[in-house]
C-alpha cells in the first residue's frame, strides 16, 4: 500500500485521547490514533490514566498482555506514555470494517490488576482505487439495442469513509456513457451504457478510459483501459436460474466436497448459446478456498475452511456465452462453527517461589483462557486437579487467579506440580491442560533434632590426645542456611577444670575429640551436653546428653600390702616351727590391684625358693604353706620369691621376697640370728633357670605328684578319725577374715604373737608368729563328709598337732614377753606383742 507522504507535517494527524466514562466499572481505557504513524509515535499518557507516576511503570512491573497478533503498541517507561511499536496499517488489521478497534490488556503486576485498553485506528487516504487489471476487453454485438448496459469491473479501495471509492468517470465517447449502480451493501460498481447502436463495419473497436476516484484530500484515482470489440449479432445473454445462491456448510468438510452447482442458460444456439463459468474477481484471495468447474458450474472446496479465519464468503460467478454476453450471480457461503479448537491456557504471571508462611488468599498465578470457537463452543471453564491447597478465582475478562486456600508447609511438600484444566462447552467438549511447578520457599520453623534423647559411649583409658571418640548428628528438615547445623558443648566443669579442657567438638561434623588422656582410676564417667543450632534468623537449637564411660586398661601393677617392706632397713622374718606338718600355713601374701574387672584378678605363684619343694603358694589365696613336713636337716633360713600377677592383656606382675625361719625354740633362733642374711643378688639370676626347669619337669612328675597327694589325703583322713575317737581333737574354728579392696577380697592373717627384736650390732628384724590353728584346722565333721580321694582342697582338712608343740609355742611366747619386759632397750622401737 502506498503511504501518503506529502502531508503538511504530522500536525495534521490528530491524536484523540478519550477516557471512557464507564472505566470505573470495566477498567476500560480508549484511545484513537491514525494509521501509518512512525514507530514510537505517542498514543496516550497511560501513566496518568492508570493513576501512576511514570517511574512507577517499571517499579510496579506494568506491562502489556495481548493475544493472537504481534505487538502493535508498547510502553515508554520514561515518559509514562503508550507509543506505537511499529507502523500500523488499518487495512491490514480491519480490512473494510469500520470502526477499526485494537484491544489488549495492561497488567499492573504487583497489584495483580488488569486494565482493558481499546484503541481505534482511524483511516488516512493512503490507498488509491485500483482495478484488477490495467486493461479490459468488452465484446458487444452490433445489433445490441441502445440503452443496453454492460457490467464493468469495479475498482477496489481498501480505505473507508470518504477515503474510499467515491466516483467513476468515463472518457468522452459518442456511443457509450457511464452508469453507476449501488448494491445493498453500498458498494458502487460501474456499467457501460450503449447510447447509440453500433456498426461493426463503421467502427469495429472502441477504446475507452475508465477513471475511479476516492474522496480523500487530495483525492487518489485509478484507471483501466477498456477495449470494446463489436461482434456480429448475438442478441441473447445468459441468464442464471437464481440471482443468489445460498449454502450453509460446517467448517470441517473435507477438501473436494461439492458445495453447490450454479446454472445459467442462453436462448441462443450454437457457439452463442454455449455458457462458460468463471469467478468474476479472479484475484480475490478468498477464491483460493473454492474451485469452480467452468463447464458444469460446480463449486467444490479446494482448501480446508476455518470458521475462526472467516465465517462468511460472498462470491460472484460470471456466465459468458459464445458471443459477448455476460451474466452474473452471487453465491453466499456461510461457514458454521464446529468445536474443533482446544481451549488455550496462558500463564500470564507466576509468583514462584512462595514462602511457606504466606497467608491464605495469596495470589500464586494469573491465568488467561481463550477458545477460538464461538458460542457455546467457545465458553471455557477452568479447574485444578488433585487435593491441592489452592483454588481458582474468576477475574476480569477471561482471566483467573490461582490463590492459596490453606497454609503451606515446605517440610511436608516442598513443591507442587499444578495442572490447570480448561474445558469448553462443545459437544463433545474439548479440554487443554497447563502444567507448572510452584516451589515453596523455606522459613526457619523447625529446630534441629537428634534421633535419640540421649547417647552413651565408652573410651579406653590412656587414650591418645586428639582421638575421635564419638559422633552425634542432628537433623533439620529446613533447607539452606536454615538447615546448616553448628554443634557446640555446654559449659561445665569436671573436677574443677572446664569441660572444654577434656573434650572438644567439631562444630560442622559433630565429631567429639578427646583433649585429655583419661584415667579410669581418676574418674569413670563424664556427662556432656551437646547443643545443635541451625543458622536461621532467628536460630533454633536443641540439646542432647552424652554419657562418656572410661574403660579400664591394665595399667597398674599389683600392689603388695603384706608382707610390707620394713622402712628401717631390717629384714622381716616369718617363723615356721620344725614340727609343722604338710599344709601348715606359714604366712599369706596380700596384694591389691587398682584396676578393675579381669585386670584386677590376681594369681600367686612361687618363682624361687632356697629349698624347692618345701613350701607352696596358693594360686588364688596367696597363702604360703608347707609342701611337706619339716625335717631337722632343713636349714633355719628359707628364702622365697613370690610373684603376684593380674589377668590383664598384657599381664602385669610384682614380686616379694619372704624370709622364713625354721626353728622349734627361741634360743635356737637367736643363736643363728646372725646367719639370717638376705639372699645374694647372684641367686636372682638363676630364677629363670628354675622356671624353665619347673615347666619342663611338670609333665614328668605330674603322675607322681597326684599319687603323693592321694597318699597324703588318705593319711590325713585316717588321722582325723583317730583324733575324733580320742576326744582331744580341735573343734572347727572360724575361717580367715577378708576385706574388700577395689573389688578384690584380700586375706588378713591373724597371728597369736609378734615379737620384734633389734640388735645393735646386726640390725636384724625377727617375727615369731604363733601358729593359728584356726586357719589351718577345720572341723573333722566337715572333712569326714568329703571324698577321701579328693585332693583339690587339702588346706581345709584338720591337721594333727602334738600337745608338746603347743606347749613349746606357749613357752616361746612367754619367754619373748619376759625378754621384752627385762630389756626394752634391746627391743627398741620395733618391738610389739600381739
Amino acid at each position: 500500500m502506498a503511504v501518503q507522504r506529502n502531508l503538511s507535517g504530522r500536525t495534521k494527524l490528530v491524536l484523540l485521547f478519550l477516557w471512557i466514562p464507564w472505566e470505573s466499572a470495566a477498567r476500560q481505557i480508549r484511545y484513537s490514533v491514525p494509521e501509518e504513524l512512525e514507530k514510537g509515535s505517542f498514543v496516550g499518557n497511560i501513566s496518568k490514566d492508570l493513576g501512576l507516576e511514570p517511574r512507577e511503570l517499571a517499579e510496579r512491573r506494568v506491562r502489556i498482555v495481548s493475544r493472537g497478533r504481534s505487538q502493535l503498541f508498547s510502553l515508554n517507561p520514561r515518559g509514562g506514555s503508550l507509543v506505537t511499536a511499529g507502523r500500523i496499517d488499518r487495512e491490514e488489521l480491519c480490512a473494510q470494517s469500520a470502526p477499526c478497534l485494537v484491544s489488549f490488556n495492561i497488567l499492573v503486576e504487583d497489584r495483580v490488576r488488569l486494565f482493558g485498553i481499546e484503541i481505534e485506528v482511524t483511516d488516512v487516504n493512503d490507498n488509491a482505487p485500483k482495478f484488477q487489471a490495467e486493461t479490459l476487453d468488452v465484446k458487444i454485438n452490433e445489433n445490441v439495442a441502445s440503452g443496453m448496459r454492460f457490467p464493468l469491473p469495479e475498482a477496489i479501495d481498501p480505505d473507508v469513509g470518504v477515503n474510499s471509492l467515491q466516483s467513476y468517470k468515463l472518457s468522452p465517447n459518442k456511443h457509450f456513457s457511464l452508469g453507476v449502480q449501488s448494491r445493498a451493501n453500498g458498494v458502487k460498481y460501474p456499467e457501460l451504457v450503449l447510447e447509440h447502436s453500433l456498426d461493426r463495419e463503421e467502427e469495429a473497436i472502441h477504446h475507452l478510459v475508465l477513471v475511479a476516484s476516492d474522496g480523500g484530500n487530495p483525492p487518489r484515482s485509478g484507471t483501466v483501459l477498456i477495449t470494446v470489440t463489436v461482434f456480429d449479432a448475438n442478441d441473447n445473454a445468459p441468464v442464471f436460474t437464481l440471482p443468489e445462491y445460498r449454502v450453509n456448510i460446517p467448517e470441517n468438510l473435507p477438501v473436494g466436497t461439492q458445495l453447490l452447482k450454479v446454472t445459467a442458460t442462453d436462448k441462443d444456439e450454437g457457439a452463442n448459446g454455449e455458457v462458460t463459468y468463471s469467478f468474476r474477481k479472479s484475484l480475490d484471495t478468498k477464491l483460493l478456498k473454492f474451485q469452480l468447474d467452468k463447464n458444469t458450474g460446480e463449486i467444490k472446496i479446494s482448501e480446508n475452511l476455518d470458521y475462526e479465519e472467516m465465517g462468511f464468503y460472498e462470491i460472484e460467478i460470471q456466465a459468458e456465452d459464445g458471443g459477448a454476453y455476460l451474466a452474473t450471480a452471487k453465491v453466499l457461503i456461510t461457514v458454521e462453527d464446529v468445536n474443533d479448537n482446544d481451549p488455550e491456557v496462558t500463564i500470564t504471571s507466576l509468583f514462584s517461589p512462595v514462602t511457606e508462611d504466606s497467608p491464605v488468599g495469596t495470589v500464586i498465578a494469573l491465568l488467561n483462557v481463550h477458545d477460538l470457537d464461538s458460542g457455546q463452543n467457545g465458553e471455557v471453564t477452568c479447574s485444578i486437579s488433585g487435593s491441592l491447597p489452592f483454588k481458582l478465582e474468576k477475574s476480569i475478562d477471561s482471566y483467573y487467579r490461582l490463590v492459596t486456600q490453606r497454609a503451606l508447609d515446605r517440610e511436608q511438600v516442598p513443591s507442587y506440580n499444578i495442572t490447570v484444566t480448561a474445558t469448553d462447552g462443545g459437544n463433545p467438549p474439548l479440554s487443554t491442560q497447563a502444567h507448572f511447578t510452584l516451589q515453596v520457599a523455606d522459613i526457619n520453623d523447625n529446630p534441629p533434632t537428634f534421633p535419640r534423647t540421649s547417647y552413651s559411649t565408652s573410651v579406653p583409658e590412656n587414650n591418645p590426645r586428639g582421638a575421635s571418640i564419638f559422633s552425634v548428628t542432628a537433623l533439620d528438615p529446613d533447607s539452606r542456611e536454615n538447615a546448616q547445623i553448628v554443634y557446640s558443648l555446654a559449659e561445665d566443669t569436671v573436677e574443677g577444670a572446664p569441660l572444654s579442657s577434656y573434650i572438644s567438638i567439631n562444630s560442622d561434623t559433630g565429631i567429639l575429640y578427646a583433649l585429655w588422656s583419661f584415667d579410669y582410676e581418676q574418674f569413670r564417667e563424664l556427662q556432656v551436653q551437646v547443643t545443635a543450632s541451625d543458622s536461621g534468623k532467628p536460630p533454633l537449637h536443641s540439646n542432647v546428653s552424652l554419657t562418656l564411660y572410661v574403660l579400664d586398661q591394665n595399667d597398674n601393677s599389683p600392689e603388695i600390702l603384706y608382707p610390707t617392706i620394713p622402712t628401717d632397713g631390717s629384714t622381716g622374718v616369718e617363723l615356721a616351727p620344725r614340727s609343722a606338718e604338710l599344709g601348715y600355713l606359714v604366712t599369706k601374701v596380700v596384694a591389691v590391684d587398682r584396676d578393675s574387672g579381669q585386670n584386677a584378678w590376681l594369681s600367686y605363684r612361687l618363682l624361687k625358693a632356697s629349698e624347692p619343694g618345701l613350701f607352696s603358694v596358693g594360686l588364688h589365696t596367696g597363702e604360703v604353706r608347707t609342701a611337706r613336713a619339716l625335717l631337722d636337716r632343713d636349714a633355719l633360713k628359707q628364702s622365697l620369691v613370690v610373684a603376684v600377677q593380674d589377668h590383664g592383656q598384657p599381664p602385669l606382675s610384682s614380686t616379694v621376697t619372704l624370709t622364713i625361719a625354721v626353728a622349734d625354740s627361741i634360743p635356737e633362733v637367736l643363736a643363728d640370728l646372725g646367719n639370717l642374711e638376705p639372699l645374694p643378688d647372684s641367686e636372682a639370676s638363676s630364677l629363670t633357670l628354675y622356671l624353665v626347669v619347673a615347666v619342663a619337669a611338670v609333665s614328668c612328675v605330674f603322675l607322681a605328684f597326684v599319687i603323693v597327694l592321694l597318699a597324703l589325703k588318705l593319711r590325713r583322713w585316717h588321722k582325723s578319725h583317730v583324733l575324733r575317737s580320742s576326744g582331744d581333737g580341735l573343734a572347727g574354728l572360724p575361717a580367715s577374715h577378708y576385706v574388700g579392696v577395689d573389688g578384690v577380697r584380700a586375706f588378713l592373717q591373724t597371728y597369736s604373737h609378734e615379737v620384734s627384736l633389734t640388735a645393735d650390732s646386726r640390725k636384724s628384724h625377727l617375727i615369731f608368729p604363733q601358729p593359728n590353728y584356726a586357719d589351718t584346722l577345720i572341723s573333722q565333721e566337715s572333712c569326714e563328709k568329703k571324698d577321701p580321694l579328693s585332693l583339690l582342697d587339702d588346706s581345709k582338712c584338720p591337721v594333727e598337732v602334738p600337745e608338746q608343740k603347743l606347749n613349746m609355742m606357749r613357752t616361746l611366747s612367754s619367754l619373748m614377753v619376759k625378754k621384752t619386759q627385762r630389756k626394752p632397750e634391746v627391743l627398741g622401737r620395733g618391738s610389739r606383742i600381739t
